[in-house]
């Protein structure tokens, strides 16, 4: 009791001490965020461009596979690390990795060093989101975070929308390599605000890292991405490396799992499955995740084969999604700051969510923009009630001292969702497409989506009129098989978000740490 009265007093005089350095902090933080989401937009953009000197068309894929599964597998031990060692100087160092990263894929001379050093900047990346969460959890108390779910979510959209924008700009007028240094003046920013402002207790944990823990989990989640990637692209399905690598996987899991019972420091510390609000909370953001990154993956695709947007167009037309989100999002941080209460949110936004969903999977070839934006703000309000709700959840259901584990593992399950997402989501939608392609237009269908069922603009421009239409109404139909699906995922998110158990936010803040555990 004395111990929680006096880190009651302690962060309640927080606030008092640094309100200004804790804002110069938070916009630190927000850049951070900002560049850990806009890379891959940016670079997206780039890509053919970066073909186009560097060649290696062969291996393109590798050049977002390499990041991703650095992020994912780096993304736990970063949390740990923060917990054992210190917050503030573990963070540091995951920004000068990814810029180190960003200026050696600046400078790479052919597809084999780009995408090397495009796994130094994953590894980087894996640090950046997970500190962003776990400073925030450790400077603003629960109660009080939800007034910056507003601008976290600003900096999502910010970076849905401007990413393809910035990276077309920068490519057609400076060059691809500039997509990558652009991170670094802005990563410097980020740096010298947190080294000049950010202070945080200093720690220095007397158990060495589990590497075998950290060893079978970066094995495990390797393997699962690499299935979510190839499955049905490079491999078939049933094919004997995505047989391997799942079996791969379920065995390092496994291991991984059983090994931290036993582990003295665990990566992940099981004990923070027992709290049921937590388990629910990775639930929902794997789920969210799912369907999340599956919309944003779709609905330009939608929206330039069969609506006829440009390039550029269809990321503007995902505003009303984006907008729809940002405001909720800010809604719901006002109100749980001033309430305390929480449990609507992940309610009410599965169910958005689940309702926006089926909207969007009864667009067709008919389905004008405005009906389609309608559709889409649906999803957006629903997402917004979710996606800073469930971090913020998950926080306040652990103790300070598992800040940074409870950040990452979130952060990992929402990254492991959208990698099932896209994959599975994607095959329904290829299949799908070219079933249709083949009913329509016969074997010429067939031959224009035998390669890929997504037609850049060029392609689509190029095919007989007849050819065209039938592939408007083919992903029309890949379209209703993708949204239907994440709408069934919404409702299992539905259902996990009716069990979550509203306990009171707690108002301790930073200096909870200044006490440590025994």
């Amino acid at each position: 009791m004395a111990q929680a009265q006096a880190e009651a007093q302690t962060a309640d005089a927080i606030p008092e001490k640094q309100p200004r350095s804790v804002r110069v902090v938070l916009l630190a933080l927000m850049i951070t965020m900002m560049l850990a989401m806009l890379d891959n937009m940016i670079i997206g953009t780039a890509m053919p461009t970066i073909v186009g000197e560097l060649g290696g068309l062969e291996h393109l894929s590798w050049v977002v596979t390499a990041y991703t599964l650095a992020t994912a597998a780096s993304t736990p031990l970063w949390g740990k690390l923060g917990d054992m060692y210190g917050r503030k100087g573990v963070f540091m160092s995951s920004i000068v990795l990814f810029l180190i990263g960003s200026a050696l894929s600046g400078m790479a001379q052919d597809m084999g060093q780009l995408i090397g050093f495009r796994a130094v900047q994953g590894l980087g990346a894996g640090g950046l989101m997970v500190g962003v969460m776990a400073i925030i959890g450790d400077l603003i108390p629960p109660r009080e975070r939800g007034k910056y779910q507003g601008m976290m979510a600003g900096v999502m959209a910010l970076a849905m929308i401007g990413g393809p924008l910035v990276g077309g700009t920068i490519t057609d007028h400076w060059g691809w390599r500039w997509a990558f240094y652009i991170n670094l003046p802005l990563g410097i920013v980020a740096l010298l605000a947190i080294s000049a402002v950010l202070h945080l207790p200093k720690k220095r944990a007397q158990a060495r890292i589990d590497y075998l823990g950290a060893g079978l989990l970066t094995i495990g989640i390797t393997a699962i991405v690499l299935v979510t990637t190839w499955g049905g692209t490079e491999y078939a399905w049933t094919s004997a490396r995505i047989m391997e690598l799942i079996g791969i996987g379920v065995a390092a899991l496994v291991g991984f799992v059983f090994w931290q019972t036993k582990a003295a420091e665990p990566v992940v510390p099981l004990h923070i499955f027992r709290s049921r609000n937590f388990t629910l909370m990775s639930v929902i953001g794997f789920l969210v995740g799912f369907v999340m990154f599956g919309a944003t993956l779709f609905l330009p695709l939608y929206q330039q084969s069969v609506q006829g947007a440009s390039a550029t167009n269809s990321g503007l037309l995902l505003l009303p999604m984006l907008g729809a989100m940002l405001v909720t999002s800010m809604v719901a941080g006002r109100v749980t700051t001033s309430t305390g209460r929480y449990y609507v949110f992940p309610v009410l936004g599965s169910a958005l969510m689940a309702v926006g969903l089926y909207l969007l999977s009864t667009m067709d070839t008919g389905t004008s923009r405005l009906t389609s934006g309608v559709f889409m703000a649906v999803v957006g309000l629903g997402m917004g009630c979710l996606m800073q709700v469930t971090m913020l959840v998950a926080q306040n259901s652990v103790e300070m001292k598992d800040m940074g584990v409870a950040s990452s593992t979130t952060t990992l399950f929402r990254t492991l969702g959208s990698s099932f997402g896209v994959a599975i989501m994607g095959a329904l939608f290829n299949n799908r497409v070219q079933d249709v392609m083949a009913e329509r237009a016969g074997s010429l269908g067939a031959e224009v989506t035998e390669q890929s069922a997504q037609l850049d603009a060029a392609s689509l421009a190029k095919l007989p009129d007849a050819v065209r239409e039938a592939y408007q109404h083919a992903v029309s139909s890949g379209i209703h098989s993708a949204f239907l699906l994440g709408a069934v995922v919404a409702v299992a998110s539905l259902v996990a978000a009716v069990f979550v158990k509203e306990v009171a936010l707690k108002g301790s803040g930073p200096k909870e740490e200044a006490a440590p555990a025994a």
